[in-house]
């Protein structure tokens, strides 16, 4: 079992996938904002990668451990200390009973992520146990994690000698970076922008703003030049407005001329009137979930064909051939 001693700014349970196949219905995936580096921290610990972990954002909890654990750590670089001393990333290694772990400054990315051998073991609810913590479901009593929490964990799939020292290979770890290129598919309503306005969001850098949570993230830079028309009936005023449709989740919108681009990730709303200009690949919400407030991003045109490419290539990297045993 671990415990929260202290809650930190945002820790939740996660997994990889989270529950796709309800958006219809209002209910958005969720799932872990960096997907690599969750799969990757099972991996470690001998979990299968949709296993849930722990997310932890910029500021982490102090998490005390009742019993002797396997436990990974990857993603940002949030400087976690195992009783005061520096813990390690990116490899396997044990805890034992009374243990605490705590993080400090961050030096590299946004989120973290704790896995343990055997998983966090939270009831599943539409077949994940992710958590969204608007609609109050899944994970740890559908919210983030607070302090006094107590949360169980699965039977490991292998022995602790087995699992400690494991480790992800040098080139399959994730650079992080204060500036990041976003592949985005440009449309739904792209329309909505002259060719110039197209033109300043690709090659303009946006700055991320301090308004960034797992529901949205803004964006700061130059306005956006859109076409002049007169939105159809029943989608408002703004040229910017349309007939309400449905938001893919990493899709970027801007409310009207001059008004700071939004990124939807995991936890998003799924529709409404504001005009779609792209959609950022799935695999490149990793780079979204690692960026931080004064971060730049710059956003790049491919091909919806690229984007399946891309996971394809995660999918063969979230596999045990980017572990190999430590000495």
């Amino acid at each position: 079992m671990l415990e929260v001693v202290q809650h930190g700014i945002e820790a939740t349970v996660q997994d990889l996938y989270g529950r796709p196949g309800y958006y219809s219905q209002g209910i958005p995936p969720s799932g872990a904002q960096d997907g690599t580096s969750l799969g990757l921290a099972n991996l470690l610990v001998g979990n299968d990668k949709n296993e849930a972990a722990i997310e932890i954002t910029l500021l982490g909890p102090q998490i005390r451990f009742r019993d002797e654990h396997t436990i990974g750590l990857t993603g940002g670089d949030l400087s976690p200390k195992l009783n005061g001393s520096p813990a390690t990333m990116w490899e396997s290694f044990a805890v034992r009973k009374d243990d605490l772990l705590t993080f400090g400054r961050i030096e590299k990315g946004c989120r973290a992520y704790l896995a343990v051998a055997g998983g966090i073991d939270v009831p599943e609810v539409l077949g994940s146990k992710a958590t969204y913590a608007r609609g109050e479901i899944g994970g740890h009593e559908g919210r983030p994690l607070q302090k006094g929490d107590v949360l169980a964990t699965g039977k490991p799939k292998a022995a602790a000698e087995d699992l400690i020292g494991r480790r992800v290979k040098p080139d399959r770890i994730p650079r992080y970076t204060n500036r990041w290129e976003q592949r985005i598919v440009v449309g739904i309503e792209s329309y909505v922008y002259t060719d110039t306005g197209i033109k300043t969001f690709l090659t303009a850098d946006w700055q991320v703003s301090s308004k960034i949570d797992r529901v949205g993230y803004r964006y700061t830079g130059p306005q956006l030049e859109c076409v002049k028309r007169t939105p159809p009936f029943g989608a408002g005023s703004d040229p910017t407005n349309v007939v309400d449709s449905g938001y893919p989740v990493g899709s970027v919108h801007t409310t009207g001329p001059g008004v700071e681009p939004i990124l939807l990730p995991n936890d998003a709303v799924s529709g409404g009137g504001f005009a779609t200009i792209g959609t950022v690949i799935t695999v490149d919400l990793d780079r979204v979930g690692q960026s931080k407030t004064g971060d730049v991003t710059h956003f790049k045109s491919v091909s919806v064909e690229e984007g399946y490419r891309a996971w394809e290539e995660r999918e063969r990297l979230l596999t045990e051939s980017s572990i190999e045993q430590g000495r």
